[in-house]
């Protein structure tokens, strides 16, 4: 693997373990997604590429679904949103983390 490929496959390793982290520390979600969006050009044309779409991606429809969630609360069926959402980003991050560490791309 070139050095390139290398340090964004570290970055995206970095990124998967704030994903992560996540649950514990919020901010690190933040972070996360800006380092997503910094390196997603650098990953263009690779198969890293499908990486940094996918933790994007996760970021965003689990804040929507979280901020869903969180409304609904209000009600009570909220609560399930939520579950329903930290389970599908759990899967989402151990999927990806998976793919990555046997150098595929993620779908």
């Amino acid at each position: 693997m070139e050095s390139k490929e290398q340090g964004l496959k570290t970055v995206a390793t970095v990124v998967y373990a704030l994903q992560a982290a996540g649950f514990f520390v919020g901010v690190t979600w933040i972070v996360a997604v800006i380092v997503d969006y910094v390196k997603r050009d650098d990953a263009a044309g690779t198969w890293l590429e499908s990486h940094y779409r996918w933790q994007i991606r996760t970021f965003w429809f689990g804040l929507l679904w979280g901020v869903i969630g969180g409304l609904l609360a209000l009600i009570i069926i909220g609560f399930l949103v939520l579950a329903a959402d930290a389970i599908w980003i759990i899967y989402r991050i151990v999927k990806g983390w998976l793919r990555l560490s046997e150098q595929r791309e993620v779908s």
